[in-house]
């Protein structure tokens, strides 16, 4: 814990002094659902509590100590297990940050675009250390294939090199790590142009919508060959970490700051009780990404449109 500490405590001082002038500040990481959740919670805080809410990019770490130092109120999109170490350090250990209890239940693997899946036969994601299957997908001639395993910064994209360290396809396949926009434009143009593509899928997600795509199979889930080290707890993280085996459920949890309850109660009552469902926010990421809605807009509208259950989250 001293590492992260030390390592984003001069962003979070920052951050304080940014905040100052908010009553809530949240903190939004780079993806479009989270992004999308930021702006409803915000309009919804706004427009029945009138308080003042002000968005504010970051990481993962910097959010979460943020959250503990009350520079930060709220994570809207906290992906367990995914954050477990963040969650475990300052929910269960410091007791500085508090998990909403309703998660959107969400799936976490491998895919490739259904046509090169049929074209080749490839069905597990052991196919990708067979070094014939990996030349498939090797674009530039470098003698492995270019796989996404996700954007910087995402803490399923260190999971993504365990599991593939773990697997063996770390030595067929060269792993990529751009942000997502980019990535899934590289997957519409590689289908439009009839070339191969592989990839880190996840729902709830705006893609399967969009295009057929073959999701890898694995050996179930399994706790005991599930042994995760983040680079933010150990430096020799990716060495003593182990995963080859499937993600287990993966769950999306509002996290807010402690400091609420105190500060503002009526904000940590409603983000207690926060509930959206996988189709939900599948239809947020595709009104953002597809429909290139503004996430304001987007929110001001989806506010408007369930004012029932906005309400809800406040009355309960």
């Amino acid at each position: 814990m001293k590492k992260l500490t030390t390592l984003i405590a001069g962003a979070t001082t920052l951050m304080a002094g940014h905040s100052m002038a908010a009553d809530i500040t949240i903190g939004v990481p780079n993806w479009p659902s989270v992004n999308a959740t930021a702006h409803i919670l915000k309009v919804a805080i706004e427009e029945n509590l009138g308080l003042d809410v002000e968005l504010q990019n970051g990481t993962n770490p910097i959010i979460f100590e943020a959250m503990d130092s009350g520079a930060m109120h709220v994570h809207p999109e906290v992906w367990m297990p995914n954050q477990q170490n963040l969650h475990d350090t300052f929910v269960k250990d410091k007791g500085t940050v508090i998990m909403n209890p309703n998660g959107v239940e969400a799936f976490q693997g491998m895919c490739v675009d259904q046509t090169t899946a049929d074209q080749y036969g490839i069905t597990s994601i052991v196919d990708l250390t067979n070094p014939d299957i990996a030349a498939v997908f090797d674009s530039d001639g470098n003698g492995q294939g270019e796989l996404w395993i996700g954007a910087p910064g995402w803490a399923s994209t260190n999971i993504e090199k365990i599991r593939a360290k773990s697997y063996g396809y770390d030595q067929t396949m060269e792993l990529t790590e751009i942000d997502e926009t980019v990535a899934y434009a590289n997957l519409d143009n590689a289908i439009k142009a009839g070339e191969p593509w592989a990839g880190f899928c996840y729902t709830p997600h705006y893609v399967f919508a969009l295009h057929n795509m073959q999701i890898l199979e694995e050996p179930s889930y399994e706790a005991s060959k599930w042994n995760i080290v983040q680079p933010t707890d150990d430096p020799d993280w990716l060495e003593k970490s182990d995963a080859g085996v499937a993600w287990d459920l993966a769950y999306l949890h509002v996290h807010y700051s402690k400091s609420l309850e105190e500060s503002h109660p009526e904000v940590a009552n409603l983000l207690s009780n926060v509930q959206f469902d996988t189709d939900a926010v599948s239809d947020m990421t595709f009104a953002l990404v597809i429909d290139k809605l503004e996430p304001l807009d987007y929110a001001m509208d989806w506010v408007s449109k369930n004012e029932d259950m906005v309400l809800g989250w406040m009355s309960q």
